[in-house]
C-alpha cells in the first residue's frame, strides 16, 4: 500500500472562548469546509500524511482541542466529551466555519458526536473512529489503565515523555520523523498528559449519555478505524455502526493510528465521503 508523502502543516494560535487554541487553516475560499480534531496523544500534525489530499477539497481547519496537543489546559471543565462538543459549536460560530465536515478520530469521536447530537445545524457530516465510545467500556492497554486509575495522581506519576514516546512510535518514529515525534511528546510532557487524561476518565459517566443520544443523531457519519487496534477495539466502532441511524463503517488494515498507518486508504475514503459520499447515508 502506498503512503502519501507527509507535508508540512503551518500552525498558529488563536483564542476562542478564552482558550488559546493551536490550529492550522488553509483559508481557501470554498463552499466546502473541513474541521479536523487532532487525536490523542498526538497533535494536529497527525494529519500530515492526508493533508495534501484533504486540502484539495476546500477550506481545511485543524485544531488541537483544549487540553490536547499544544492548546491551553487552563479550563479543565472543557476536557470532557460533552463540554468539548459545546466548545466546538462555539468555535465553529466564532471562526465562521459554517457547517463543516468534522473529522474526529480517537478523542475527537466523542466530542464530534456530542456536537452533532446537541447542535446538528453546525455540522454537515462526521468522520469518526478509534474512540472508546462504547458502553460498557471496551478499552485495552495503557488507555484502560488511565481510565480505571483511582485518581489523576496515579497518572501524574507516570514518566509521560517515555510512555508517550513509546505510544506514538507507530505513528511517527523518533528516528524517521524526529520533529513530529517531538511535537507529540512535548505536547504531553511536564504534567500535561495527566491533565489531558481527564477527557477519557469522563467516559464511565458520559458514554451511557452518548449511547442514548446516538439514535437521535441525524448527521451522516462515516466510521474509519483500524481493525487491529489494541487500545480501542473494533467493538467501539461496531457500537456506533449499530446505533447511529445514518452511517457507513470501514475497517482499515491498521492499528490505533489508522490516519498514519493506513493513510492512503484513510485519505481516499475521507475525500470520497466529503466529495459527496456522505449523501448516500443522509436522512
Amino acid at each position: 500500500m502506498s503512503v502519501p508523502e507527509a507535508v508540512s502543516i503551518p500552525t498558529y494560535f488563536r483564542v476562542c472562548d478564552g482558550v488559546r487554541v493551536r490550529y492550522a487553516d488553509t483559508r481557501a475560499e470554498s463552499g466546502t469546509t473541513v474541521l479536523m480534531l487532532a487525536p490523542w496523544p498526538e497533535s494536529l500534525l497527525a494529519f500530515r500524511r492526508i493533508w495534501g489530499k484533504v486540502t484539495a477539497l476546500g477550506r481545511v481547519v485543524a485544531i488541537d482541542m483544549p487540553g490536547f496537543g499544544h492548546s491551553d489546559q487552563h479550563r479543565p471543565e472543557l476536557i470532557a466529551p460533552d463540554a468539548m462538543g459545546g466548545f466546538l459549536a462555539r468555535l465553529i460560530d466564532e471562526w465562521g466555519l459554517g457547517a463543516p465536515h468534522v473529522v474526529g478520530p480517537d478523542v475527537g469521536a466523542a466530542a464530534a458526536l456530542f456536537l452533532a447530537a446537541t447542535a446538528p445545524d453546525r455540522v454537515t457530516s462526521l468522520t469518526v473512529g478509534g474512540g472508546a465510545v462504547r458502553y460498557p467500556i471496551d478499552a485495552g492497554g495503557a488507555l484502560k489503565d488511565v481510565i480505571e486509575a483511582p485518581d489523576l495522581d496515579v497518572v501524574r506519576a507516570l514518566d509521560a515523555r517515555t510512555n508517550i514516546g513509546y505510544a506514538v512510535q507507530a505513528g511517527a518514529g523518533s528516528e524517521s520523523e524526529p520533529e513530529v515525534h517531538e511535537d507529540y511528546v512535548s505536547a504531553y510532557d511536564l504534567g500535561r498528559f495527566a491533565e489531558s487524561a481527564r477527557f477519557v476518565r469522563h467516559y464511565p459517566e458520559q458514554n451511557p449519555v452518548l449511547r442514548d443520544l446516538l439514535p437521535t443523531i441525524t448527521t451522516p457519519v462515516q466510521i474509519l478505524a483500524g481493525k487491529g487496534d489494541d487500545l480501542v477495539p473494533w467493538s467501539n466502532n461496531q457500537f456506533l455502526a449499530d446505533n447511529l441511524p445514518h452511517n457507513e463503517a470501514h475497517p482499515l488494515e491498521a492499528g490505533h493510528f489508522a490516519w498514519e498507518e493506513a493513510s492512503d486508504e484513510y485519505a481516499r475514503l475521507l475525500v470520497n465521503w466529503i466529495s459527496g459520499g456522505y449523501q448516500r447515508v443522509g436522512a
